[in-house]
C-alpha cells in the first residue's frame, strides 16, 4: 500500500523526504515556458519507492466541460536542472477526446538504476481514479 503522503499533486506539493516537489498548479496555461514543474531528486528518494507515476489532470474538468482532446501542445519533459540539458520529451499526440486525466509515463527503479517509460494511458475519472489505483 502506498502512503498518501507520497502522492504529490496540487494539494500536496512535496514528499516527506523532500525528494519530489511540485512547484504549483497553473490553472490557465498562461505564460511562457513550462506551465508546471515537478522537481525530482532521484538520489534522495525514499528507498521504499520503486516507481513514480507521472499523471496530468485537468482541474475541475467535468464542471468546466473540458477534456484532453481540447488541449494542444501537451507534453512532459525531463531535464537536468544543473545543466538545463533536456534528457527526453514526451508529447501527447493522441486524441484523448473524453479523457480528463492521462498517465504520461513512469519513472521506475530497476537494478539500482532509474529509467523512464512512456505510457500515454488516459481515462475520464480524473485524479481520484489514479489515487484509487495506486492506493
Amino acid at each position: 500500500m502506498v502512503e498518501d503522503k507520497f502522492f504529490v499533486f496540487f494539494n500536496n506539493l512535496q514528499t516527506p523526504d523532500k525528494s519530489i516537489t511540485h512547484t504549483g498548479d497553473n490553472l490557465t496555461g498562461d505564460g511562457d515556458g513550462d506551465d508546471e514543474q515537478i522537481k525530482i531528486d532521484l538520489t534522495g528518494i525514499d528507498s521504499r519507492v520503486k516507481e513514480i507515476i507521472v499523471v496530468v489532470t485537468i482541474h475541475e474538468a467535468d464542471s468546466r466541460s473540458q477534456n484532453f482532446g481540447q488541449v494542444r501542445n501537451s507534453f512532459i519533459r525531463i531535464f537536468n536542472t544543473d545543466t538545463k540539458e533536456e534528457i527526453l520529451k514526451y508529447e501527447l499526440d493522441e486524441d484523448f477526446s473524453i479523457e480528463t486525466a492521462v498517465e504520461f509515463g513512469r519513472i521506475y527503479e530497476r537494478n539500482g538504476e532509474w529509467k523512464f517509460e512512456a505510457v500515454g494511458n488516459g481515462q475520464r475519472e480524473g485524479l481520484q481514479k489514479y489515487l484509487d489505483l495506486y492506493n
